[in-house]
């Protein structure tokens, strides 16, 4: 029986609870060599709009991916689609069917269904799993992409290929897909589509969080003549994506980091500092510039430095605060906090290039002329 030990921790942000299913040291090393042989298999086959756990492909990468197929493309709406649940919902059938596509070693083929039906122990109780994969496990993601690359990858393929679907980009990075369409008929029939075919795999979209906006260069000028407000907005891995214009007033797709998400981190360091206010204040100053360097890393792209400036003063604030509390005759006042401020955090500038750049530089068979 495979070593699986449980906990809980939160599914998504509606608060749902799932179980998590912790390997063994030993599976883990043989999960990772299994991992290993299987990529070098399915990179061969997985599709250039799927980004999510892949070598060489990271969360900007698909980011760059989007936004370069917005702007040089005809997209003119947009369906921000998410599957619920769906770590949760893979079916062992069907997953073992896709495996044996490619897989033709049944000691590999016995291993990977031991590990989906380890299931996890609460309790002391083992729970088996009938569906989906272990959370935490070192092999889930690979198997998340091969189970999506038949489900959804290579039915999306073949249906944007078909005479009169006009202008559809996609990308995909795990469950999160966003697709960009020329023509609004043709994404309500490809959402009425795709609910049918991921029903018959035993998955569904998430009702709420799966959304069709207008959204593009134009969206701005029809909705003004339409009289409604500004185009709507959409979120994908960590940014929110803005119909914007840039400083010579020509259409740009703004990225902003997620309010919600942002708040809920400077929440966790406002906790972090009042609980150790007390420490030395170098200790919190190093720790601090881990944290916001690390922030920075990820979110400090272009049309977003206005944003990261506010993070920054209100880490700044926190800290401040943090320190005025250590004791009732606070010596620190504000001339001697901006020395610890210019010593230990870092400031905002934008450490990733426009989007464009990037993704055409690492395709250049794309090409900028492309661009509407």
């Amino acid at each position: 029986m495979l070593d699986l030990l449980a906990g809980l921790v939160a599914a998504d942000h509606d608060g749902r609870q799932r179980p998590l299913g912790i390997a063994s040291i030993e599976h883990k090393i043989v999960q990772q060599a299994v991992v290993m042989v299987l990529s070098a298999i399915y990179e061969e086959d997985f599709l250039g709009f799927s980004y999510g756990f892949r070598p060489g492909r990271g969360q900007h990468d698909a980011l760059d991916a989007l936004t370069a197929g917005i702007r040089s493309q005809k997209v003119d709406w947009i369906l921000d689609a998410d599957i619920r649940s769906f770590f949760d919902e893979i079916d062992h059938p069907w997953m073992m069917r896709f495996l044996e596509h490619r897989i033709a070693d049944g000691r590999i083929l016995r291993l990977i269904r031991r590990w989906l039906e380890a299931g996890v122990i609460e309790d002391g109780v083992r729970q088996p799993s009938k569906k989906g994969t272990p959370q935490g496990a070192v092999i889930s993601p690979l198997l998340a992409n091969i189970y999506l690359h038949y489900a959804l990858d290579q039915w999306v393929q073949a249906w944007r290929r078909k005479p009169g679907r006009g202008c559809v980009i996609v990308v995909r990075y795990a469950d999160d897909s966003v697709m960009g369409f020329e023509k609004k008929a043709t994404a309500h029939r490809f959402l009425e589509e795709l609910r049918e075919r991921l029903a018959k795999f035993g998955l569904s979209l998430h009702p709420d969080k799966t959304r069709l906006i207008e959204f593009g260069r134009y969206a701005a000028d029809r909705r003004h003549a339409r009289g409604e407000g500004r185009p709507e907005t959409f979120d994908f891995l960590g940014f929110t994506h803005c119909c914007g214009r840039d400083r010579k007033g020509c259409y740009q797709v703004v990225r902003l980091t997620v309010k919600k998400r942002m708040r809920a981190t400077l929440a966790t360091i406002r906790e972090t500092l009042y609980r150790r206010r007390h420490e030395p204040v170098s200790v919190i100053g190093a720790w601090l510039h881990r944290v916001v360097e690390g922030y920075f890393r990820y979110h400090a792209i272009p049309t977003n430095v206005m944003r990261l400036e506010g993070f920054r003063s209100e880490v700044c604030r926190a800290w401040r605060h943090a320190l005025r509390r250590r004791s009732q005759r606070s010596r620190m006042n504000w001339e001697r906090f901006q020395r610890l401020v210019h010593r230990y955090i870092p400031s905002c500038r934008v450490l990733h290039p426009y989007p464009e750049q990037r993704f055409f530089a690492s395709h250049p068979t794309l090409g900028k002329s492309r661009m509407r």
